[in-house]
């Protein structure tokens, strides 16, 4: 991935002092700061991590004083789609390269994390949580998880340490760790606000407890640090996605004890 920054840097010479700056949200927090992984899943809200989602973590994690690197699995989308046509394309895109593209280059594969550098882990939505970290889009509560996002969820429960997850990647918390409690907001589609909502009847089939939330708000479930916010799942305001999604990371924060 380096190697690819480094010939992107060629090409454009000039960029190179400025996109080196740039790159330097992932790092420079204090000493005692929090050390949240981020796990992406592509990038483009319909084969991939929802942008706006992503960004709103990672805003809300710095202002929050944390430490920050981003991972994604390196595996195949299941499909790739023309986010102007909403219609698949003859193509294959790799979720990691993908996922560079939100971490502007600074991203490790997912296979590399270790629970015992973090601190907490935090899973945005969009629909790449659902096709290419689990096949939730296509079996529903008989998907499969991704092999090292299954390790990594399960090493961050037993460790005890807090797992925060928007729009419909709940799910996968609610496919790998039994009864435990998580929030994709409301249960009915209201006229077309929640027109996800079905997905709350999937996670109580999968064995979890699916408590009803407003978009501004996160659902936190003391017990297994597991803390969901809806996000996009409720059709609203930009600015009440971002004050919901800022709920989720500043309890995850919180339970971090950092």
């Amino acid at each position: 991935m380096f190697t690819l920054r480094s010939l992107a840097f060629k090409a454009a010479p000039y960029l190179v002092k400025t996109q080196t700056l740039n790159a330097g949200f992932h790092t420079g927090a204090s000493v005692c700061a929090a050390k949240v992984a981020v796990v992406l899943s592509g990038c483009g809200v319909f084969d991939g991590t929802e942008i706006h989602e992503a960004s709103a973590i990672l805003v809300h994690l710095s202002r929050g004083g944390a430490e920050i690197q981003m991972f994604a699995p390196d595996v195949s989308q299941m499909h790739v789609i023309d986010h102007g046509k909403g219609q698949p394309v003859e193509e294959s895109r790799n979720v990691l390269s993908e996922s560079a593209r939100i971490a502007r280059g600074n991203i490790t594969d997912l296979a590399k994390l270790n629970v015992s550098d973090h601190d907490a882990i935090i899973f945005p939505g969009g629909f790449g949580a659902a096709k290419n970290l689990s096949t939730f889009a296509v079996d529903g509560p008989d998907c499969r998880v991704n092999e090292h996002v299954e390790r990594v969820l399960k090493d961050f429960h037993t460790a005890g340490k807090p797992i925060g997850l928007c729009c419909i990647s709940p799910v996968l918390a609610a496919k790998l760790l039994p009864g435990v409690e998580v929030t994709v907001g409301h249960e009915e589609e209201e006229g077309g606000k929640w027109p996800y909502a079905g997905t709350a009847q999937a996670i109580k089939a999968l064995g979890a407890k699916h408590c009803v939330r407003e978009h501004h708000e996160a659902h936190v479930d003391q017990k297994n640090k597991v803390v969901t916010s809806p996000a996009f799942m409720c059709e609203t305001k930009l600015h009440l996605i971002f004050d919901g999604i800022g709920a989720m990371v500043n309890n995850v924060l919180k339970l971090s004890g950092k």
